[in-house]
């Protein structure tokens, strides 16, 4: 009798704590979906905000400046944003405070009200591990709990924003786990609930996304399959640059600019002077409309390069948003260049330079390539998965995250092999 008690009470133990597990990434999915429906419709109404009135490009620099000054006076300790989130899954130390969502959510939107060239990814996942932590706070949740709920938050906010739950799941765990380093696969499940509930709590409140499409796809060949691994080397360079530029105008711009909220002013002047004299207009906020034209029709062969300046320029200067929809931008335009070069299909070169530039600037292939079937087709997968880990190689494990852990192989360190790496647990 004795050992049936034991089981059972094993058994509901287990039981209760998996259920608690899953409610918890339910509530995770709920808060992030509804926060990213609520983001998505202020940009969509920002964005055709200023498409009918472009001279609100001349307030951008006071409009940066407020924003600087804001996050000067409220927002220092949440200015590292998703190096933040990164950190605190890593070591769980402290709660990320709550005000980082409804600034992020505010000062993004000013950025593309605007006319600053910045994405919204980075939005989104802030948002989701901001409010993900807040139920770590209110049911005092042991530390490894809690980095599984921010992972939860992480996926959820990438899911509802662009719509592929899978890629979401797995993107959480593969920017945490940065180039070389071991994979917290036990977190995927809940990873996985969390990205698909939060996709489906915004398809309720009516979010859409914008459908891209690859055309037609030619069969596998050895010499399809090298034209894409050239393509990939070339979209992972491109990738490695961008991160690249962006670190190092931040550092110098901070540098040479002391006080924070004049970044953005002198920033947004640069920025307003390219714009209306440079006839640069095409190359400012998220330029959705560009990447579709690069499904579809030949476009200027240096629209990759004129966008990526804009963007390291706006993060450089201090403007709020993500880096992911510039890098589509990028990649979408880089390999509409590339396919009449390498004498292959424009939808497809510019899908795979779409998800392989993003792939080597944030160390995720498998993310991208599960993203590349879920925004496309599953039959582009062969493409994506080589497309994207070249991209990853040549990229050099250079990232735009700064908080991506960089070790080597457990096999050249057998340190590593005994760190913790395990499901969440008492701590």
């Amino acid at each position: 009798m004795s050992r049936w008690n034991t089981f059972w009470n094993t058994f509901w133990n287990q039981a209760s704590a998996f259920l608690f597990l899953c409610c918890l990434c339910l509530g995770v999915a709920v808060l992030a979906g509804s926060a990213s429906a609520l983001f998505l419709w202020a940009l969509d109404w920002a964005t055709r905000t200023r498409e009918a009135h472009p001279a609100l490009i001349w307030g951008l620099p006071l409009a940066g400046g407020a924003v600087g000054w804001v996050y000067l006076k409220w927002g220092q300790s949440v200015e590292a944003g998703n190096n933040l989130l990164i950190d605190e899954m890593h070591d769980p130390r402290r709660l990320v405070p709550l005000r980082m969502a409804p600034l992020i959510l505010v000062s993004t939107v000013v950025s593309h009200l605007f006319g600053a060239s910045v994405g919204r990814e980075g939005t989104a996942i802030q948002m989701g591990g901001s409010l993900a932590d807040q139920l770590s706070r209110f049911f005092k949740l042991p530390a490894a709990t809690r980095r599984l709920v921010l992972m939860a938050g992480v996926s959820a906010g990438f899911a509802a924003v662009f719509g592929t739950p899978l890629a979401g799941a797995v993107f959480a765990l593969e920017v945490l786990a940065g180039p070389t380093h071991r994979m917290r696969w036990w977190a995927l499940p809940g990873c996985l609930l969390a990205a698909f509930a939060a996709e489906h709590v915004g398809s309720g409140w009516g979010v859409q996304h914008t459908v891209y499409a690859a055309g037609a796809l030619p069969p596998l060949s050895a010499w399809m399959l090298a034209c894409v691994a050239l393509a990939g080397g070339v979209f992972g360079l491109t990738g490695r640059l961008f991160a690249l530029s962006a670190h190092a105008v931040t550092a110098r711009i901070q540098q040479w600019i002391v006080v924070a909220p004049w970044r953005p002013v002198i920033g947004g002047a640069l920025i307003t002077a390219l714009v209306v004299w440079g006839q640069a207009d095409r190359y400012i906020g998220l330029g959705i409309p560009v990447i579709v034209q690069a499904f579809e029709q030949p476009l200027a062969p240096w629209d990759f390069a004129a966008k990526g300046v804009m963007t390291v320029l706006s993060l450089g200067f201090g403007f709020k948003g993500g880096e992911v929809t510039p890098l589509f931008y990028i990649g979408a335009t880089l390999g509409n260049a590339l396919a009449p070069v390498l004498d292959q299909p424009l939808g497809l070169m510019a899908a795979l330079g779409f998800v392989a530039v993003f792939a080597g600037a944030t160390n995720t292939p498998l993310a991208c390539t599960l993203m590349a079937m879920e925004l496309f087709g599953w039959s582009i997968g062969a493409f994506a998965f080589v497309a994207c880990g070249v991209s990853y190689f040549f990229s050099g494990h250079t990232a735009i995250y700064k908080a991506q852990r960089h070790v080597r192989r457990a096999w050249l360190r057998p340190g590593l092999r005994n760190r913790p790496s395990g499901p969440p647990g008492p701590s």
